[in-house]
């Protein structure tokens, strides 16, 4: 057995033969979509049992094939021992519907989301996001790919035939302890993977070939090249393809976000060339660098020694053979039509700035906040009118970069202190690295969905940094109802007992009397179990819970002057 100490220096060798055929994942296409969660085992060195978690197998999940237009109905059926979720990264869907924090599913349960694909033809992904255990889940190896297909991007001569010339890529790091099991919450990320396949090799034909890129990993940034600095060219962001193809040699992509590029292999049969990361070339602050902070002297723990950190190391190798029998053989100049948000039409500017809990040396090892909280289920951190037009601010003063991912809608990138972003940052997106001292601005319309039970979720997609807090939540309104749709503080609300086990728990506005129109309970999947109108001016009131089965609900609670969020848990 190869120790992972070998894996990793071999990582570095120029002239590194892989051994191991990459995993394609299988798919599902379709209108209906049945996934399994479960634990397993996996051979990521020959004869090692790794103990798992996957979708529809040991490890990863299958590719979800859907057409933008089709309603789409998706079983979730949770195996494994542990509760999570399921989150459709990317994608705009309801918030009952997207899959965060709030809409748990329960060890033998199921959850059943149904909507409408609205995405434009693209690569999204889909993985776990429960709170405190996102890093774990999605270490343990629960995540897949959502490929969007439309009319316009069918139009396109581009490589679309999966697995032949069209690949989806998760590229992951992760840590193993000495008996060959995956460290859940580690900085010691030295094993270099793709698609859960350690020194992978994949066949590709000798022609042009259409590459998806994830980047799954939990916190590392990477620095996407080609071995001799040959080029390539970026036609897809996250949130879809882009206006015309660039040619790139380097494509910087930050935990949870997306690209697509072509590879022209056309002259190359009976060669190899290798995808790299080019880490050498990052500046001090970036999870990735030599140096994780802004000061060399900022140590994070177990981040060094760590070979790959500041290294350009070998992700895998491409081996050339004969092309198929109808091969694409040039690059499109023109891709698609992509019309973003013009600044001055926005109605609102928000500012969001990241700080840590301490200052000082050893702030890495420390929680993060966003605009000096952390994260509060209980709490809803920003209101968004319907169809508001908004320029989001993000500030880091940290001194580290963080991914900043929104749920919900894609945004425009408008400048990073004040420079208009390149042109692999310029078609739709949906997760932005912020670097230390810089200022990001991002422009988007929150359109379609409002008024759900439950909240959509703002983070940093440093897996490690979310579950220790780096989030926020936010409720999209239609003012139309009639209700000042202000989100108040949950403070201000009291709900108790909860857990509760009894027939009742009482709802309190502690130290005043408040006018309360109504409430409305909800069950995770967004339906409605129970409501009541008051009309009244009151200081407590007594709920009744007859009927409901235990579980996890969300109470709503509307008042003349704002709306309350409250998770009530039923014993």
């Amino acid at each position: 057995m190869r120790t992972k100490i070998t894996l990793i220096l071999l990582a570095f060798v120029g002239s590194l033969n892989a051994q191991n055929p990459l995993l394609i994942p299988g798919t599902i296409s379709g209108t209906e979509f049945d996934l399994t969660l479960q634990n397993g085992t996996y051979q990521f060195w020959d004869g090692v049992n790794t103990t798992t978690m996957g979708v529809n197998g040991p490890i990863l999940g299958p590719t979800l094939i859907m057409d933008k237009g089709d309603e789409v109905d998706i079983t979730v059926n949770n195996q494994l021992s542990d509760t999570t979720t399921i989150h459709w990264h990317g994608m705009h869907v309801s918030a009952e519907n997207d899959g965060g924090p709030h809409t748990v599913i329960l060890p033998g349960e199921t959850w059943n989301p149904t909507f409408e694909v609205m995405d434009k033809a693209g690569t999204y992904w889909y993985h776990p996001h429960l709170h405190m255990k996102t890093n774990l889940h999605v270490s343990m190896g629960i995540a897949g790919f959502i490929i969007v297909r439309d009319d316009e991007e069918a139009a396109l001569d581009l490589p679309r035939t999966y697995g032949v010339d069209d690949f989806p890529l998760a590229v992951q790091t992760k840590d193993f302890d000495e008996n060959n099991q995956i460290v859940g919450s580690s900085n010691s990320d030295d094993v270099v993977m793709v698609n859960a396949t350690i020194d992978a090799n994949l066949d590709v034909p000798a022609q042009v070939v259409r590459f998806r890129l994830l980047n799954g990993t939990s916190q590392r940034v990477l620095n996407f090249g080609l071995s001799g600095n040959a080029p390539f060219y970026q036609i897809g962001s996250d949130g879809g393809l882009l206006s015309n193809a660039i040619e790139l040699t380097r494509l910087e992509l930050p935990p949870g976000a997306r690209a697509e590029i072509l590879i022209d292999f056309s002259n190359m049969q009976g060669q190899n060339m290798q995808l790299m990361s080019y880490a050498s070339e990052f500046p001090n602050g970036i999870y990735g660098a030599t140096y994780p902070g802004t000061m060399t002297f900022m140590e994070l723990i177990g981040y060094n020694p760590n070979p790959i950190n500041g290294a350009d190391f070998n992700l895998m190798q491409f081996t050339v053979v004969a092309p198929n029998g109808n091969p694409v053989t040039t690059i499109p100049d023109d891709l698609v039509t992509v019309t973003p948000i013009p600044e001055a039409s926005a109605d609102t500017i928000r500012t969001l700035e990241f700080t840590p809990e301490a200052m000082g040396p050893n702030q890495l090892n420390g929680l993060f906040l966003i605009n000096g909280v952390s994260y509060d289920m209980d709490v809803i951190n920003i209101t968004v009118p319907l169809d508001n037009i908004e320029i989001w601010s993000i500030s880091n003063q940290t001194a580290i970069a963080h991914p900043f991912h929104i749920h919900d809608v894609q945004f425009f990138v408008l400048d990073r202190n004040g420079v208009a972003p390149p042109l692999s940052e310029q078609g739709r997106k949906d997760d932005i690295l912020v670097k230390p001292q810089e200022t990001v601005r991002f422009i988007t319309q929150f359109s379609d969905f409002a008024n759900d039970p439950v909240p959509y979720m703002y983070h940093c997609h440093m897996l490690v940094h979310e579950d220790g807090g780096m989030m926020g939540q936010f409720e999209v309104v239609d003012n139309t109802i009639g209700i000042d749709e202000n989100a108040g503080n949950s403070m201000d609300v009291s709900l108790y007992p909860n857990p509760v086990s009894g027939m009742q728990a009482t709802l309190g506005f502690p130290g005043k009397n408040t006018y309360l129109l109504s409430y409305e309970i909800y069950n995770t999947s967004g339906g409605l179990v129970a409501s009541k109108t008051i009309d009244k001016k009151i200081n407590a009131l007594d709920i009744d819970l007859k009927g409901m089965n235990q579980g996890i609900y969300f109470l709503k609670v509307y008042t003349k002057d704002a709306v309350y969020f409250k998770k009530l848990i039923r014993k």
